[in-house]
């Protein structure tokens, strides 16, 4: 019964688009240079347009390694929200998409359960990563359930309202009522390298929801490849938590 079932994992999180810097501008505007590209080159860019630094005064800070990791020890981290990263998750339950839109900083598209037909979609429920078998085919039985009880519902509202555009509208937006949390769901997320700091901090922890957790793991190791004199200051270890093993990530900075 559960090879219907899916589990949130990192190679559903999909980074799409990030900051781009135009360091010949840059150079012909202040005569200064960068070792360092996209965002983190532009959050550079940014404290030093702040104090008129261009000329590197400090050895200390020459590098961009160096400049971030200043930045961040001392609490300035207004100049990471120049930089942004998005990304595009698939297969995440609709109870994970819930909790992260509470991270008020991220602008999101999630897929529309009024335009599509959750039915002829072929909607898989989304286990919690720890879920065991039994667990799993409990979820599977409500979700099909649910599904069947979902497409009664949109037969009956199509049947009664028709076919037309707005009547199919809402005959999904009622069906839809009955959907479980665990249903599958797609969205695109774009953030500032602070607010993905952010939501980093909050939800690679020993104490956040476990799918969170796994996806803010995942976040995190695409933007240490993308930004690493942003990210590479996290420290990515195991634990165990009530008897399950989780990874978990803390910033050198955390206060």
């Amino acid at each position: 019964m559960t090879d219907k079932v899916v589990a949130v994992r990192t190679d559903n999180i999909h980074l799409l688009a990030w900051t781009q810097f135009n360091d010949e501008l840059a150079r012909e505007l202040t005569g200064w240079d960068t070792d360092a590209e996209g965002g983190q080159a532009l959050a550079e860019f940014a404290g030093r347009a702040c104090y008129q630094s261009f000329s590197k005064p400090n050895p200390a800070t020459a590098t961009n390694a160096g400049y971030m990791d200043h930045i961040m020890d001392v609490g300035h981290f207004s100049i990471l929200e120049h930089g942004t990263a998005t990304f595009y998750f698939e297969e995440v339950p609709r109870s994970f998409t819930h909790e992260l839109v509470r991270h008020r900083h991220f602008s999101y598209s999630q897929l529309s359960q009024r335009f599509e037909d959750e039915y002829k979609r072929g909607v898989d429920p989304v286990y919690p990563p720890d879920a065991d078998v039994t667990e799993r085919n409990h979820i599977l039985e409500a979700h099909e359930y649910a599904m069947n009880k979902y497409k009664l519902i949109l037969d009956r509202r199509l049947a009664r309202q028709g076919e037309a555009k707005q009547g199919v509208k809402q005959a999904r937006e009622a069906a839809r009522s009955v959907l479980l949390n665990a249903n599958e769901t797609k969205i695109v997320v774009t953030g500032n390298y602070r607010a993905w700091r952010h939501f980093i901090d909050m939800r690679a922890t020993p104490h956040a929801d476990l799918a969170m957790s796994v996806v803010a793991i995942g976040v995190l190791l695409e933007l240490q490849k993308l930004a690493p004199n942003v990210f590479d200051d996290y420290i990515v270890d195991t634990v165990t938590v009530g008897g399950v093993e989780r990874v978990c990530a803390e910033s050198k900075y955390a206060k």
